[in-house]
């Protein structure tokens, strides 16, 4: 006979794998009760955990004295700007400016314990052992610096290079270790937010065919973070026309990621074309949103590339 594991053994498991039994038979008070308190002892454990390593971590990084709300705001709103119409972009901009959390010693504890999926909590100590350069707790550890869960992105404290705003070097959400002067992992994990969020959280109308921020295809929500990541760089760095063109053609040929959700060949073209478009947002998004099926004037439904 099998015997059943005990709290102890589902913690253990846990911590080292991120893994649990969903119907937590481990702990007594039926399914209800005893999946509350296992989720309290699975995240309390968990949190107990990294905030060990994180004292006998080789660094910790510190957010700069900063407006984050302010940096957030300024790095998302051309992205905005160009993705919606005028009469929609203030209300986006209100709950984006307030979506961004740096993962920080003072906060990480509190974000395990008060997050509401336990795989997500898992992911959010792995991200932040990564970026103190402590162990993570598992072979199979996500190495990332970026999540995005419905409304809020948590951000690696690594995103500041230094501790001077105006000189920080945003860091690629890849390899956070390179300099690369396309990458900016807060726009990507934001980008994330728009297919993740439905219009009425933002206090927009929703209808039954408009119900998401944007709507992007599956398949292309990593293509379309990453298209966003690089072409808002190239916003930011370009003085001119011609200087935005050349910066998309230097990314086309190499977009300095290796990403094996992505076609890098497509993202390159897409950026490149971004670059020299009228309003390089929206054509990101043309590129990156389902089929859609239209009747023709014969009556007859056809799919076709969204415009």
């Amino acid at each position: 006979m099998t015997q059943r594991p005990t709290i102890a053994d589902e913690i253990e498991r846990y911590i080292r794998t991120g893994k649990y039994e969903t119907h937590h038979a481990a702990w007594p008070g039926g399914f209800f009760e005893g999946s509350k308190r296992a989720h309290d002892d699975l995240t309390d454990a968990l949190a107990a955990e990294v905030e060990r390593r994180a004292d006998a971590a080789p660094r910790l990084r510190t957010i700069p004295s900063i407006d984050t709300v302010a940096l957030t705001r300024r790095k998302v709103a051309p992205m905005v700007r160009g993705l919606f119409p005028r009469a929609e972009q203030d209300p986006v901009l209100a709950v984006l400016e307030k979506s961004v959390v740096f993962l920080t010693r003072e906060n990480i504890g509190r974000l395990l314990r008060d997050s509401h999926w336990l795989h997500s909590s898992w992911v959010l100590a792995n991200l932040f052992l990564v970026s103190i350069g402590a162990d993570v707790l598992g072979d199979d550890a996500p190495r990332l610096v970026g999540l995005s869960e419905e409304t809020t992105c948590y951000v690696s404290a690594e995103y500041f290079e230094d501790d001077d705003p105006e000189t920080t070097c945003y860091v690629s959400a890849e390899y956070f270790e390179d300099d690369d002067p396309f990458a900016d992992f807060l726009v990507h994990e934001v980008a994330h937010i728009f297919h993740n969020c439905k219009r009425g959280t933002v206090g927009l109308k929703e209808t039954r065919r408009r119900q998401w921020l944007l709507d992007i295809e599956y398949r292309k929500r990593e293509l379309f973070a990453y298209s966003c990541e690089a072409f808002s760089r190239i916003v930011e760095r370009a003085r001119s026309p011609k200087e935005r063109l050349a910066l998309g053609a230097e990314y086309r040929r190499d977009p300095g990621i290796s990403e094996h959700h992505v076609d890098l060949n497509q993202l390159g073209a897409i950026v490149e074309e971004a670059s020299g478009a009228r309003n390089g947002w929206k054509l990101i998004h043309a590129r990156c949103a389902p089929a859609r099926v239209v009747r023709r004037r014969t009556g007859a439904a056809s799919t076709v590339a969204p415009e």
